[in-house]
């Protein structure tokens, strides 16, 4: 059995639902809640099957190209922990994204599903969190169910996304983006020293 509370916080990190709630009104501004709950529903489909397409085929992405898993886990973290530094000292993720719907076209896929959702670091814990060498099949199952739970939440978040953002507004989604940034910069630690262990069998 995986750890429910452990897998969790780490998709909620990097997944970040809070954050996604301003990058959703940003991109729904002209739209009634019809089609705004069409569109939150595209993108948490799109970014769902993203992120099913990398525990499913990742690792043998990685195998075919004959490239260790304690490397990608180790690189994997590096990539997290500088994913988690912009988080905390550069732009907050709603900040960021809002940028980008600004900027290109307000599309339920691009920035909404795809970074927001199934951002860089969520991809690369689909992959770290479902190891066959660590992980039954079983485990990878419950993996994915508990990072469809988050994305269920994400879903949530967005058709009361009105209402939540009057109460925390840009600021407070600033704060706990930066909270998960930290979160998320703990397990990069671990997901390197865990890959270093690994591959130099300490």
């Amino acid at each position: 059995m995986i750890d429910y509370v452990s897998v969790f916080i780490f998709f909620f990190a990097v997944i970040d639902p809070v954050g996604t709630i301003p990058v959703f009104i940003a991109v729904t501004s002209r739209f009634d809640e019809k089609v705004k709950r069409k569109i939150a529903l595209k993108a948490v489909l799109v970014a769902t099957g993203v992120l099913l397409f990398f525990i499913i085929a990742g690792e043998v992405i990685l195998t075919a190209i004959e490239i260790p898993l304690p490397a990608f886990e180790i690189a994997g973290g590096i990539i997290l922990f500088m994913f988690a530094i912009t988080m905390i000292f550069g732009d907050s993720k709603p900040d960021e994204e809002i940028g980008m719907v600004r900027n290109d076209s307000e599309t339920a896929i691009f920035p909404l599903a795809i970074p927001s959702l199934a951002s860089p670091g969520a991809m690369l814990a689909a992959v770290l969190l479902t190891k066959n060498s660590t992980f039954s099949i079983l485990e990878q199952v419950q993996t994915a169910g508990v990072m469809i739970s988050v994305l269920a939440i994400a879903f949530i978040f967005m058709l009361a996304a009105s209402w939540i953002h009057r109460f925390i507004g840009n600021s407070g989604s600033s704060i706990i983006s930066r909270v998960m940034g930290m979160i998320l910069a703990a397990v990069a630690t671990n997901s390197v020293l865990s890959g270093v262990k690994i591959y130099f069998e300490l």
